[in-house]
């Protein structure tokens, strides 16, 4: 009985603990996280392996040092350049207008660069791993024989695990006002930028290639020491070359695309959604298991907190799936690299030739406004109850089971096309679409 008595208590107490604890609060170094612990998979780790057992090699080059060898190993385009001037990343003293650092990214690696190797810079890479989200590495610009890919467990994760990436090891993207040596003038606020941020709001701190008819963004100029916030940003806008600003031949391409920010913009946020999702499906399930065993009770139950958590978290990643609240262009935008003609060649298509890496680029980014991180291996190895309540909320809102004001974005057309879409091109999306119309 006395043994019961202090189970029953021990288990309340877990509970309440575990509803109470947001995640930023939650350690992701315990169980069932053990973020710095647990073995990874994404592809800078299984780079280091490859290279490690003698499989593969890192050529040198005497301008960029490793960098066009890792983006050739990791398939990382140069077309996704950018460029950002804002002193806010690990190489902050290096960093300023003349010398931005550059980012590449594909669909689950990131890339930072300062441009022309010199002693001391570090190539700085992120890779997504399916269980635990972003790991982060660096390696030394310096020539060697055995050039090695070093996991950095905390620096990073200053900037990269708040609440600006869901509490997760995550992504972000910063506009921040700008002074002429490249210090961010905080005092004037910050944004994170995803794809519901106003276009005016976005760009802070980068350059920008690119035309955007009368919008209006804080990008390619920087701001005086002191003073009020800047109300208009002309010389910035619609600009097509960075000749004059910087030295582009410290690049691989003189180009800072305005598509392929936007992307990264929207990319960046949908990851840390698909994380937290992760994570809080793996602590619902780790708790569910403590509370059974404690409790005694069969292994499959599940508590009303670990549905309300599941819940949670699939409805946040299908709203970042579907683009919930995008911003809506006002004029059409054009970027000034290969990306825009790159980018849509990958990943699959359904059998009208349709693909989800479309472009729009008059009212919005994309022509078919739901993520391509759906197919990625992270979302296919979400737990199951996560997975199964995304696609079954995804099905609702597709077949027009679901009119709330939160996706009043997606058009009947919209939802049509991409009920087509997943149909044909995601495992299991037929399934909840005939449990979604009782099919």
């Amino acid at each position: 009985m006395h043994v019961h008595y202090y189970r029953w208590l021990f288990a309340l107490g877990v509970l309440f603990c575990t509803a109470a604890v947001a995640p930023c609060q939650q350690s992701i170094n315990e169980a069932p996280i053990r973020y710095e612990t647990s073995p990874v998979v994404d592809a800078v780790a299984m780079l280091q392996k490859r290279l490690a057992e003698g499989r593969t090699q890192l050529e040198w080059d005497e301008q960029h040092g490793w960098l066009p060898s890792l983006l050739e190993e990791l398939r990382v385009p140069t077309s996704s350049q950018t460029l950002v001037f804002s002193k806010t990343s690990l190489q902050v003293r290096k960093i300023s207008p003349r010398r931005p650092r550059a980012l590449y990214f594909s669909d689950d690696v990131y890339v930072g660069y300062l441009g022309a190797a010199q002693a001391g810079d570090l190539v700085e890479l992120s890779a997504v791993d399916p269980e635990l989200g972003a790991i982060f590495y660096s390696i030394e610009q310096k020539p060697s024989d055995s050039p090695q890919l070093l996991r950095d467990r905390s620096r990073c994760l200053s900037c990269h695990h708040s609440q600006r990436t869901r509490d997760v090891p995550g992504y972000l993207v910063r506009s921040v006002y700008t002074q002429v040596d490249g210090q961010p003038r905080f005092d004037l606020g910050s944004v994170t930028s995803d794809s519901t941020t106003e276009f005016a709001q976005r760009f802070g701190g980068w350059y920008v290639t690119g035309t955007h008819g009368t919008m209006q963004h804080r990008g390619n100029c920087q701001v005086p020491d002191e003073g009020p916030e800047p109300t208009e940003n002309d010389l910035g806008a619609n600009v097509t070359s960075l000749v004059g600003r910087l030295d582009t031949d410290r690049y691989l391409s003189p180009h800072s695309d305005l598509v392929a920010l936007m992307v990264l913009e929207q990319q960046s946020q949908v990851h840390n959604a698909i994380t937290l999702a992760a994570y809080e499906g793996k602590r619902a399930e780790h708790y569910d298991a403590t509370w059974n065993r404690i409790l005694e009770r069969p292994e499959d139950t599940v508590s009303d907190v670990s549905r309300r958590r599941i819940e949670s978290a699939s409805e946040q990643l299908v709203e970042a799936l579907l683009f919930a609240g995008e911003y809506q262009l006002t004029s059409p935008i054009a970027g000034t690299s290969e990306f825009t003609a790159e980018f849509p060649q990958q990943g699959p298509r359904d059998t009208k030739g349709r693909s989800l890496r479309e472009f729009d680029l008059v009212a919005r980014l994309f022509k078919y406004p739901c993520s391509y991180l759906i197919y990625s291996d992270s979302f296919a190895s979400l737990p199951y109850p996560i997975r199964e309540q995304a696609l079954a909320r995804l099905a609702e809102v597709l077949t027009g089971s679901d009119q709330s004001e939160t996706f009043a974005h997606l058009s009947p057309t919209d939802r049509q096309a991409l009920r087509e879409i997943l149909s044909d091109t995601l495992d299991d999306f037929d399934k909840a679409l005939e449990q979604a119309t009782g099919g």
